[in-house]
């Protein structure tokens, strides 16, 4: 799973990869957690739009988003047949930038936290999906998750699964949902390549959601994995 990550480019840099339209500004985040405010990008009239949604997607059909369990990530093995998902990944595909995640490694002595980057240091993108909830009484929560694959050889002793991260070439085609409906992008939801990312030992300061700060990215012991 995904349940932790960072966004650390510059809106330039995020608004020159995802060319969405507006002039956002927001701050670098180091340790995003779940129900916070996350950034997305999504297709609107053919345009490419920055949003911030909620960490946690709340199908449409949910009476009371307080009684139904947080879906912070969504299997790519199940996006067609789960009713939770089945909608949005037909009609509400979105990016979620990211700068990297992390992720928890069991062994005897407790769990390592990692951080899993870019080994280039450029931002990447997370294929999501997004969706709006309407209250009886006119409230409305925009809200979206993170969809995750099995692990590529990286990331295999660490965890067993990891985000889907979609390289450039195809995010208009995930998010272009009436010219590539959901039978057609399915070959997108694969691991990373093993040499897109590296693995760096954290501090288990990045366990507590409001420790977000730079120092969180410092190698610790064990430096490398």
């Amino acid at each position: 799973m995904c349940g932790r990550y960072i966004l650390t480019a510059t809106p330039e840099e995020l608004a020159a990869l995802f060319g969405y339209i507006d002039g956002e500004w927001f701050p670098p985040r180091y340790n995003i957690a779940p129900t916070q405010p996350i950034a997305i990008v999504r297709a609107v009239d053919g345009r490419r739009r920055f949003a911030l949604v909620r960490w946690g997607l709340v199908p449409s059909w949910v009476e009371d988003p307080r009684k139904f369990s947080l879906l912070i990530n969504g299997r790519a093995e199940g996006l067609v047949t789960r009713p939770s998902f089945r909608a949005a990944y037909r009609y509400r595909r979105c990016l979620v930038p990211a700068s990297g995640f992390y992720e928890w490694q069991r062994s005897a002595g407790g769990k390592q936290p990692y951080l899993i980057r870019p080994r280039d240091g450029r931002p990447v993108a997370f294929a999501g999906l997004w969706e709006s909830w309407m209250g009886p009484g006119g409230s409305e929560i925009d809200s979206a998750c993170i969809i995750t694959t099995a692990a590529n050889r990286l990331m295999a002793p660490i965890h067993d699964r990891m985000p889907v991260i979609l390289d450039p070439e195809d995010h208009g085609r995930w998010l272009d949902v009436r010219g590539h409906p959901a039978d057609a992008v399915g070959d997108l939801l694969r691991p990373a390549r093993d040499d897109l990312l590296e693995a760096v030992a954290v501090s288990r300061r990045v366990n507590k959601a409001e420790n977000d700060d730079p120092a969180l990215l410092e190698p610790a012991e064990p430096t490398l994995f």
